[in-house]
């Protein structure tokens, strides 16, 4: 792959030239990682936070998405905002209307959580991956019987 953009903060992805994509094409987006930042390497006060970029080229352009990560605990990593997906796809639906900003996010939610962008993350930071590492969505509820339960 050849992204000329490739060492530009993830935030100018909104200055990359647009890239209409119909929602249910039979061609998939394969987006690959591009990069991770750390901006923040966590304090005493603070969590560890940044940025994480992927993208992919074809026939038809570069398409590229990025959004800020937080790490929750250790090998626990999320989205910061999953509202803020920075990209340059213009999501369209079968119909050929193109979706508004809210619309996409739930689009674009679904793309990052397909992505082993956590691995990536755990990775840029140095430590371990775990099978806490696993999008919010796909992790499993389990009881802690030495907590203490509180009671109504």
């Amino acid at each position: 792959m050849n992204f000329p953009h490739l060492h530009c903060p993830p935030w100018t992805l909104r200055a990359w030239p647009p890239l209409l994509w119909q929602l249910g094409r039979v061609a998939p987006l394969r987006l690959h990682h591009i990069g991770t930042q750390v901006t923040n390497p966590g304090e005493a006060m603070f969590r560890t936070t940044g940025q994480t970029l992927w993208a992919w080229s074809s026939d038809d352009g570069e398409a590229g998405m990025a959004w800020d990560w937080v790490v929750l605990g250790r090998g626990i990593v999320a989205m910061a905002d999953p509202m803020a997906v920075v990209s340059n796809l213009r999501l369209v639906s079968e119909e050929g209307d193109v979706l508004s900003n809210t619309e996409s996010a739930l689009h674009f939610n679904t793309i990052v959580h397909g992505l082993p962008w956590q691995d990536e993350v755990v990775r840029a930071i140095g430590a371990e991956a775990a099978p806490a590492a696993l999008p919010l969505s796909a992790r499993a509820v389990t009881h802690h019987p030495e907590r203490r339960q509180l009671t109504h």
